[in-house]
């Protein structure tokens, strides 16, 4: 089963946030509940930061993770956190 979440980062109170598609894979069992319990406690995600939760194919899943590898706000993130 594969996800677009779409999450909120950065300083979300001072308007400044971002938001980033995430693609997520998940076992059969998962439901969209696990799937928001997982996204928000991923690095960087703020309170309440995920915005919405899609059940997607595995062709957009696999094109997803080419763009979220080249996202620079992802990037920069992963380099702070020193995230696989």
């Amino acid at each position: 089963m594969f996800y677009k979440v779409i999450c909120r980062y950065g300083h979300v109170g001072c308007r400044k946030d971002v938001s980033v598609a995430r693609y997520i894979r998940m076992n059969y069992p998962a439901t969209i509940i696990d799937v928001m319990d997982l996204t928000s406690d991923m690095p960087g995600v703020k309170n309440k930061g995920v915005q919405s939760v899609k059940r997607i194919n595995q062709v957009e899943y696999e094109e997803g993770k080419l763009k979220e590898a080249d996202n620079l706000y992802l990037k920069n993130l992963k380099s702070i956190y020193n995230v696989s």
